[in-house]
Protein backbone atom coordinates (compact mmCIF):
# COMPACT_ATOMS: atom_id res chain seq x y z
CA UNK A 1 0.00 0.00 0.00
CA UNK A 2 2.74 2.82 -0.85
CA UNK A 3 1.59 6.39 -1.07
CA UNK A 4 1.73 7.19 -4.19
CA UNK A 5 -0.39 4.34 -5.38
CA UNK A 6 -3.82 4.96 -3.93
CA UNK A 7 -3.55 8.57 -2.68
CA UNK A 8 -4.54 10.03 -6.51
CA UNK A 9 -7.98 7.94 -6.56
CA UNK A 10 -8.52 9.11 -2.54
CA UNK A 11 -7.83 12.71 -3.31
CA UNK A 12 -9.98 12.31 -6.74
CA UNK A 13 -13.07 10.94 -4.81
CA UNK A 14 -12.51 13.61 -2.21
CA UNK A 15 -12.96 16.07 -5.60
CA UNK A 16 -16.27 14.30 -6.55
CA UNK A 17 -17.93 15.25 -3.17
CA UNK A 18 -16.44 18.74 -2.73
CA UNK A 19 -19.20 20.66 -4.36
CA UNK A 20 -21.79 18.81 -2.60
CA UNK A 21 -23.42 21.40 0.67
CA UNK A 22 -23.86 18.99 3.26
CA UNK A 23 -24.99 19.69 7.25
CA UNK A 24 -26.09 17.32 9.93
CA UNK A 25 -29.33 16.72 8.30
CA UNK A 26 -31.13 16.87 4.50
CA UNK A 27 -30.03 16.20 0.54
CA UNK A 28 -26.25 16.39 0.63
CA UNK A 29 -25.75 14.50 3.36
CA UNK A 30 -28.01 11.64 1.63
CA UNK A 31 -26.15 11.96 -1.14
CA UNK A 32 -22.93 11.77 0.46
CA UNK A 33 -23.96 8.64 2.23
CA UNK A 34 -24.71 7.32 -1.29
CA UNK A 35 -21.55 7.81 -3.18
CA UNK A 36 -19.74 5.87 -0.29
CA UNK A 37 -22.59 3.19 -0.64
CA UNK A 38 -21.59 3.04 -4.27
CA UNK A 39 -18.31 1.60 -3.15
CA UNK A 40 -18.70 -0.42 0.19
CA UNK A 41 -22.35 -2.43 1.48
CA UNK A 42 -23.49 0.49 3.44
CA UNK A 43 -26.66 -0.19 6.12
CA UNK A 44 -28.47 3.44 6.09
CA UNK A 45 -30.54 4.61 9.04
CA UNK A 46 -33.16 7.40 9.43
CA UNK A 47 -34.10 9.02 12.71
CA UNK A 48 -36.97 11.08 12.48
CA UNK A 49 -37.01 14.41 13.98
CA UNK A 50 -38.09 15.23 17.46
CA UNK A 51 -36.83 11.86 18.76
CA UNK A 52 -34.77 12.24 22.08
CA UNK A 53 -31.46 10.83 21.71
CA UNK A 54 -30.06 10.43 25.13
CA UNK A 55 -29.95 14.30 26.19
CA UNK A 56 -30.52 15.52 22.60
CA UNK A 57 -33.28 15.76 20.26
CA UNK A 58 -32.81 15.05 16.42
CA UNK A 59 -33.35 18.75 14.94
CA UNK A 60 -35.51 19.84 11.70
CA UNK A 61 -34.60 18.77 8.63
CA UNK A 62 -32.69 21.23 6.30
CA UNK A 63 -32.17 22.19 3.03
CA UNK A 64 -31.19 24.83 0.42
CA UNK A 65 -31.85 25.73 -3.39
CA UNK A 66 -30.15 28.88 -3.81
CA UNK A 67 -28.88 32.13 -1.64
CA UNK A 68 -27.44 35.54 -2.92
CA UNK A 69 -27.09 38.89 -2.05
CA UNK A 70 -27.96 41.79 -5.08
CA UNK A 71 -26.88 45.19 -4.81
CA UNK A 72 -29.23 47.72 -6.73
CA UNK A 73 -27.63 46.80 -9.77
CA UNK A 74 -28.97 43.72 -9.58
CA UNK A 75 -25.46 41.48 -9.29
CA UNK A 76 -24.59 38.82 -7.00
CA UNK A 77 -22.06 39.93 -4.31
CA UNK A 78 -22.51 37.23 -2.49
CA UNK A 79 -23.65 34.14 -4.18
CA UNK A 80 -24.03 30.27 -2.70
CA UNK A 81 -23.97 29.38 -5.96
CA UNK A 82 -19.99 30.37 -6.21
CA UNK A 83 -19.42 28.71 -2.92
CA UNK A 84 -21.46 26.59 -0.60
CA UNK A 85 -19.90 28.65 2.54
CA UNK A 86 -21.30 31.54 1.86
CA UNK A 87 -24.34 30.86 3.56
CA UNK A 88 -24.29 30.08 7.28
CA UNK A 89 -25.36 26.59 7.46
CA UNK A 90 -28.86 25.57 8.93
CA UNK A 91 -30.04 29.40 8.02
CA UNK A 92 -33.66 29.96 8.31
CA UNK A 93 -35.15 31.11 5.14
CA UNK A 94 -34.54 34.75 4.57
CA UNK A 95 -36.28 37.06 1.72
CA UNK A 96 -36.01 41.00 2.30
CA UNK A 97 -34.84 44.38 1.33
CA UNK A 98 -32.38 46.02 3.63
CA UNK A 99 -29.88 48.32 3.53
CA UNK A 100 -26.10 47.47 4.03
CA UNK A 101 -26.52 48.36 8.11
CA UNK A 102 -29.60 46.08 8.73
CA UNK A 103 -27.67 43.35 6.83
CA UNK A 104 -24.22 44.05 8.48
CA UNK A 105 -24.86 41.93 11.53
CA UNK A 106 -25.63 38.77 9.86
CA UNK A 107 -22.46 39.22 8.06
CA UNK A 108 -19.47 37.16 9.39
CA UNK A 109 -15.96 37.54 7.73
CA UNK A 110 -11.84 36.89 8.81
CA UNK A 111 -10.35 40.15 9.14
CA UNK A 112 -6.97 38.56 9.61
CA UNK A 113 -7.67 36.29 6.58
CA UNK A 114 -9.19 38.85 4.42
CA UNK A 115 -9.23 36.65 1.41
CA UNK A 116 -10.84 33.51 2.99
CA UNK A 117 -14.54 33.13 3.61
CA UNK A 118 -14.99 31.70 7.01
CA UNK A 119 -17.30 28.29 7.88
CA UNK A 120 -19.97 29.52 10.12
CA UNK A 121 -23.26 27.32 11.56
CA UNK A 122 -26.47 27.75 13.42
CA UNK A 123 -27.80 24.07 13.85
CA UNK A 124 -29.37 24.84 17.20
CA UNK A 125 -29.70 28.66 17.52
CA UNK A 126 -32.67 29.87 15.17
CA UNK A 127 -31.18 32.57 12.64
CA UNK A 128 -29.42 33.30 9.10
CA UNK A 129 -26.25 34.92 7.71
CA UNK A 130 -24.13 35.28 5.13
CA UNK A 131 -20.00 34.25 4.92
CA UNK A 132 -17.56 36.32 2.55
CA UNK A 133 -13.85 37.43 2.33
CA UNK A 134 -13.08 40.67 4.33
CA UNK A 135 -11.84 42.42 1.23
CA UNK A 136 -15.06 41.57 -0.53
CA UNK A 137 -17.31 43.21 2.63
CA UNK A 138 -15.52 46.17 2.46
CA UNK A 139 -16.29 46.98 -1.15
CA UNK A 140 -20.17 46.63 -0.09
CA UNK A 141 -21.14 50.23 -0.94
CA UNK A 142 -23.77 52.07 1.04
CA UNK A 143 -27.75 51.29 -0.94
CA UNK A 144 -30.59 48.88 -0.88
CA UNK A 145 -29.80 45.31 -1.18
CA UNK A 146 -32.06 41.94 -2.13
CA UNK A 147 -31.60 38.91 0.35
CA UNK A 148 -32.50 35.40 -0.49
CA UNK A 149 -32.01 32.56 1.18
CA UNK A 150 -34.16 29.76 -0.14
CA UNK A 151 -34.19 27.18 2.28
CA UNK A 152 -36.06 24.75 4.18
CA UNK A 153 -36.45 23.57 8.11
CA UNK A 154 -39.04 21.05 8.41
CA UNK A 155 -39.61 17.56 10.09
CA UNK A 156 -37.26 14.83 8.34
CA UNK A 157 -34.77 12.80 8.80
CA UNK A 158 -31.13 12.67 10.90
CA UNK A 159 -29.63 9.78 8.04
CA UNK A 160 -26.38 7.78 8.72
CA UNK A 161 -24.67 4.62 7.37
CA UNK A 162 -22.88 1.71 8.97
CA UNK A 163 -20.59 -0.93 7.22
CA UNK A 164 -19.94 -3.68 9.14
CA UNK A 165 -17.04 -6.19 7.96
CA UNK A 166 -17.54 -9.78 9.72
CA UNK A 167 -14.80 -11.29 11.57
CA UNK A 168 -13.66 -14.56 13.30
CA UNK A 169 -14.21 -13.25 16.96
CA UNK A 170 -17.02 -10.90 17.99
CA UNK A 171 -14.56 -7.66 19.38
CA UNK A 172 -15.25 -4.79 17.44
CA UNK A 173 -13.34 -2.44 15.89
CA UNK A 174 -14.81 1.09 15.43
CA UNK A 175 -14.09 3.60 12.89
CA UNK A 176 -15.62 7.27 13.00
CA UNK A 177 -16.09 9.97 10.65
CA UNK A 178 -17.96 12.96 10.45
CA UNK A 179 -19.86 13.64 7.01
CA UNK A 180 -21.47 16.95 7.29
CA UNK A 181 -19.71 19.47 6.58
CA UNK A 182 -19.96 21.69 3.20
CA UNK A 183 -16.69 22.17 0.90
CA UNK A 184 -14.46 21.62 3.48
CA UNK A 185 -11.71 19.15 2.06
CA UNK A 186 -9.25 17.87 4.91
CA UNK A 187 -11.69 18.32 7.73
CA UNK A 188 -14.12 15.89 6.96
CA UNK A 189 -13.69 14.71 3.31
CA UNK A 190 -10.06 13.41 3.59
CA UNK A 191 -11.32 10.95 6.92
CA UNK A 192 -14.15 9.61 4.30
CA UNK A 193 -11.98 8.77 1.48
CA UNK A 194 -9.50 7.58 3.91
CA UNK A 195 -11.59 5.62 5.80
CA UNK A 196 -13.69 4.18 3.09
CA UNK A 197 -10.53 3.52 1.40
CA UNK A 198 -9.34 1.27 4.52
CA UNK A 199 -12.96 -0.60 4.82
CA UNK A 200 -12.30 -1.55 0.87
CA UNK A 201 -8.74 -3.48 1.59
CA UNK A 202 -10.06 -4.99 4.90
CA UNK A 203 -13.10 -6.43 2.47
CA UNK A 204 -10.41 -8.07 0.40
CA UNK A 205 -8.45 -9.41 3.44
CA UNK A 206 -8.60 -12.31 5.87
CA UNK A 207 -9.09 -10.48 9.42
CA UNK A 208 -9.63 -11.80 12.63
CA UNK A 209 -11.48 -8.86 14.39
CA UNK A 210 -14.88 -7.10 13.39
CA UNK A 211 -14.83 -4.03 11.87
CA UNK A 212 -17.03 -0.80 12.07
CA UNK A 213 -17.22 1.82 9.51
CA UNK A 214 -19.60 4.87 10.96
CA UNK A 215 -20.36 7.60 8.86
CA UNK A 216 -22.15 10.36 10.93
CA UNK A 217 -23.08 13.95 11.04
CA UNK A 218 -21.03 15.13 13.71
CA UNK A 219 -21.94 15.23 17.37
CA UNK A 220 -25.72 14.54 16.73
CA UNK A 221 -24.50 11.46 14.66
CA UNK A 222 -22.61 9.78 17.12
CA UNK A 223 -24.93 11.16 20.01
CA UNK A 224 -28.07 9.36 17.88
CA UNK A 225 -25.29 6.58 16.89
CA UNK A 226 -24.92 5.84 20.85
CA UNK A 227 -28.34 5.78 21.70
CA UNK A 228 -29.69 3.57 19.27
CA UNK A 229 -26.74 0.78 19.20
CA UNK A 230 -25.71 0.22 22.80
CA UNK A 231 -25.32 -3.17 22.30
CA UNK A 232 -22.85 -2.73 19.56
CA UNK A 233 -20.68 0.01 21.57
CA UNK A 234 -20.20 -2.53 24.54
CA UNK A 235 -18.46 -4.97 21.78
CA UNK A 236 -15.94 -2.26 20.52
CA UNK A 237 -12.61 -3.11 22.07
CA UNK A 238 -10.76 -0.17 20.11
CA UNK A 239 -11.58 2.75 17.83
CA UNK A 240 -10.44 5.79 16.09
CA UNK A 241 -11.84 9.14 14.46
CA UNK A 242 -10.69 10.20 11.66
CA UNK A 243 -10.63 13.91 10.90
CA UNK A 244 -7.97 16.15 8.51
CA UNK A 245 -6.02 13.32 7.33
CA UNK A 246 -5.13 15.00 4.18
CA UNK A 247 -2.92 17.55 4.65
CA UNK A 248 0.73 17.89 4.80
CA UNK A 249 1.18 17.90 8.73
CA UNK A 250 3.06 15.96 10.65
CA UNK A 251 0.72 13.24 12.28
CA UNK A 252 -0.69 13.89 15.39
CA UNK A 253 -2.88 11.11 17.90
CA UNK A 254 -5.00 12.38 20.65
CA UNK A 255 -5.54 9.04 23.28
CA UNK A 256 -8.54 7.98 24.24
CA UNK A 257 -9.88 8.71 27.90
CA UNK A 258 -8.56 5.92 29.44
CA UNK A 259 -5.07 7.15 28.02
CA UNK A 260 -3.56 3.55 27.88
CA UNK A 261 -6.12 1.40 26.50
CA UNK A 262 -4.90 -0.92 23.23
CA UNK A 263 -5.69 1.27 20.66
CA UNK A 264 -3.80 4.27 22.21
CA UNK A 265 -0.40 2.20 22.72
CA UNK A 266 -0.90 0.63 19.31
CA UNK A 267 -0.82 3.93 17.55
CA UNK A 268 1.85 5.45 19.45
CA UNK A 269 4.21 1.91 18.83
CA UNK A 270 3.10 2.46 15.03
CA UNK A 271 3.98 6.27 14.73
CA UNK A 272 7.25 5.66 16.60
CA UNK A 273 8.76 3.37 14.25
CA UNK A 274 7.04 5.04 11.05
CA UNK A 275 9.94 7.32 10.82
CA UNK A 276 7.34 10.28 9.64
CA UNK A 277 6.93 13.55 12.08
CA UNK A 278 4.17 12.64 14.46
CA UNK A 279 3.04 14.27 17.65
CA UNK A 280 0.74 12.84 20.67
CA UNK A 281 -1.63 14.41 22.74
CA UNK A 282 -3.64 13.54 26.12
CA UNK A 283 -7.50 13.06 25.82
CA UNK A 284 -9.71 16.77 26.44
CA UNK A 285 -13.07 16.57 25.97
CA UNK A 286 -13.36 19.12 22.85
CA UNK A 287 -13.20 18.22 18.95
CA UNK A 288 -14.31 15.54 17.24
CA UNK A 289 -16.79 12.79 18.25
CA UNK A 290 -14.08 10.97 20.59
CA UNK A 291 -15.58 13.45 23.36
CA UNK A 292 -19.03 11.75 22.51
CA UNK A 293 -17.80 8.23 22.35
CA UNK A 294 -15.33 8.92 25.37
CA UNK A 295 -17.84 10.15 27.52
CA UNK A 296 -18.16 8.71 31.11
CA UNK A 297 -21.54 6.77 30.47
CA UNK A 298 -19.33 4.86 27.46
CA UNK A 299 -16.28 5.57 27.68
CA UNK A 300 -15.42 3.71 25.07
CA UNK A 301 -11.18 3.03 23.68
CA UNK A 302 -11.69 5.62 21.32
CA UNK A 303 -8.87 8.16 20.31
CA UNK A 304 -9.10 10.44 17.10
CA UNK A 305 -6.13 10.29 14.22
CA UNK A 306 -5.40 14.09 12.24
CA UNK A 307 -2.66 15.27 10.98
CA UNK A 308 -3.27 18.68 11.56
CA UNK A 309 -5.26 19.09 14.70
CA UNK A 310 -8.56 21.13 14.29
CA UNK A 311 -8.38 24.64 15.07
CA UNK A 312 -4.39 24.74 14.95
CA UNK A 313 -4.00 25.47 11.42
CA UNK A 314 -5.10 28.79 9.17
CA UNK A 315 -6.85 26.98 6.33
CA UNK A 316 -9.22 25.26 9.36
CA UNK A 317 -12.79 26.04 8.84
CA UNK A 318 -12.07 28.39 5.60
CA UNK A 319 -12.37 28.35 2.18
CA UNK A 320 -8.86 27.63 2.07
CA UNK A 321 -9.47 23.77 3.11
CA UNK A 322 -10.20 22.99 -0.30
CA UNK A 323 -8.65 20.73 -2.89
CA UNK A 324 -5.39 22.07 -3.20
CA UNK A 325 -4.80 21.90 0.32
CA UNK A 326 -5.33 17.88 0.73
CA UNK A 327 -2.11 16.05 -0.95
CA UNK A 328 -2.42 12.57 -2.41
CA UNK A 329 1.00 11.71 -0.67
CA UNK A 330 -0.18 12.64 2.72
CA UNK A 331 -3.85 10.68 2.33
CA UNK A 332 -1.75 7.83 1.37
CA UNK A 333 0.61 8.23 4.03
CA UNK A 334 -2.53 8.36 6.14
CA UNK A 335 -3.84 4.80 4.63
CA UNK A 336 -0.55 3.18 5.06
CA UNK A 337 -0.40 4.37 9.02
CA UNK A 338 -3.79 3.20 9.70
CA UNK A 339 -3.31 -0.17 7.71
CA UNK A 340 -0.09 -0.96 10.04
CA UNK A 341 -2.16 -0.03 13.53
CA UNK A 342 -4.59 -2.75 11.93
CA UNK A 343 -1.80 -5.31 11.28
CA UNK A 344 -1.08 -4.65 15.24
CA UNK A 345 -4.78 -5.14 16.39
CA UNK A 346 -5.35 -8.21 14.21
CA UNK A 347 -1.88 -9.69 15.60
CA UNK A 348 -1.94 -8.39 19.32
CA UNK A 349 -2.23 -11.47 21.72
CA UNK A 350 -0.73 -12.68 24.61
CA UNK A 351 1.77 -15.83 24.71
CA UNK A 352 3.00 -18.38 26.94
CA UNK A 353 6.33 -19.75 26.67
CA UNK A 354 6.03 -23.37 27.37
CA UNK A 355 9.57 -24.05 27.99
CA UNK A 356 10.45 -21.50 30.39
CA UNK A 357 12.75 -22.94 32.85
CA UNK A 358 15.80 -21.99 31.32
CA UNK A 359 16.15 -20.66 27.69
CA UNK A 360 15.39 -23.35 25.31
CA UNK A 361 18.34 -24.37 22.43
CA UNK A 362 17.44 -22.46 19.46
CA UNK A 363 20.23 -23.20 17.10
CA UNK A 364 19.55 -27.02 17.37
CA UNK A 365 15.62 -25.59 16.12
CA UNK A 366 17.14 -23.64 12.73
CA UNK A 367 16.03 -20.14 14.97
CA UNK A 368 19.35 -18.96 15.80
CA UNK A 369 22.54 -18.30 13.89
CA UNK A 370 24.51 -16.29 16.46
CA UNK A 371 27.80 -14.25 15.33
CA UNK A 372 27.94 -14.45 11.68
CA UNK A 373 23.95 -13.05 11.44
CA UNK A 374 23.45 -9.99 10.02
CA UNK A 375 22.34 -7.05 11.61
CA UNK A 376 18.65 -7.42 10.79
CA UNK A 377 18.90 -11.06 11.77
CA UNK A 378 20.76 -10.28 15.25
CA UNK A 379 17.18 -8.21 15.76
CA UNK A 380 15.10 -10.67 14.61
CA UNK A 381 16.99 -13.18 17.29
CA UNK A 382 16.88 -10.65 19.98
CA UNK A 383 12.78 -10.22 19.35
CA UNK A 384 13.16 -14.45 19.90
CA UNK A 385 14.70 -14.00 23.33
CA UNK A 386 12.61 -10.93 24.07
CA UNK A 387 9.59 -12.66 23.13
CA UNK A 388 10.46 -16.35 25.22
CA UNK A 389 11.69 -14.04 28.73
CA UNK A 390 8.50 -12.34 28.63
CA UNK A 391 5.63 -14.50 27.48
CA UNK A 392 4.26 -16.16 30.69
CA UNK A 393 1.03 -15.24 30.47
CA UNK A 394 0.62 -11.63 31.44
CA UNK A 395 2.59 -9.47 28.62
CA UNK A 396 1.32 -8.71 25.12
CA UNK A 397 3.20 -8.75 22.13
CA UNK A 398 2.60 -5.18 22.35
CA UNK A 399 3.78 -4.94 25.32
CA UNK A 400 6.99 -6.75 24.07
CA UNK A 401 7.97 -4.50 21.45
CA UNK A 402 7.63 -1.59 23.64
CA UNK A 403 10.05 -2.81 26.36
CA UNK A 404 12.27 -4.39 23.85
CA UNK A 405 11.96 -1.14 21.61
CA UNK A 406 11.87 -3.06 18.59
CA UNK A 407 9.05 -3.16 15.96
CA UNK A 408 5.76 -5.14 16.26
CA UNK A 409 6.48 -6.82 12.93
CA UNK A 410 9.41 -8.23 14.17
CA UNK A 411 7.97 -9.45 17.70
CA UNK A 412 5.20 -11.10 15.50
CA UNK A 413 7.57 -12.86 13.39
CA UNK A 414 9.59 -14.14 16.37
CA UNK A 415 6.26 -15.26 17.93
CA UNK A 416 5.19 -17.21 15.15
CA UNK A 417 8.47 -18.76 14.37
CA UNK A 418 8.76 -19.65 18.50
CA UNK A 419 5.09 -21.34 17.75
CA UNK A 420 6.22 -23.45 15.17
CA UNK A 421 8.92 -24.74 16.92
CA UNK A 422 6.56 -25.91 19.57
CA UNK A 423 8.25 -23.39 22.29
CA UNK A 424 5.24 -20.95 22.58
CA UNK A 425 1.57 -20.98 22.72
CA UNK A 426 -1.61 -18.20 22.56
CA UNK A 427 -1.91 -17.87 26.49
CA UNK A 428 -5.54 -18.48 25.83
CA UNK A 429 -5.86 -21.24 23.77
CA UNK A 430 -6.62 -24.00 25.44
Amino acid sequence: MAPETRGPAMHAFIASLYPICRSITGDGLRETLGRIGKHIPLTLYHVQSGKSVLDWTVPLEWNIRDAYVKNAAGERVIDFRAHNLHVVNYSLPVRAKMTLAELRPHLYTLPDQPDLIPYRTSYYTPTWGFCLAHNELVKLQEGEYEVCIDSMLAPGTLDYGECVLDGTCPDEVLISCHVCHPSLADDNLSGIAVALELAQRLQSTPHRLKYRFVFIPGTIGSITWLAYHQDAAQRVKHGLVLTCVGDAGGFRYKRSRRGNATIDRAVEHVLKHSGLAHQVIDFFPYGYDERQYCSPGFNLPVGCFMRSQHGTFPEYHTSADNLDFVRPQALGESLETLWRVVHVLENERTMLNLAPQGEPQLGKRGLYEGLGASADRRGYELALLWVLNQSDGTHSLLDIAGQAELPFDVIVRASDALVWAGLLKDANSP
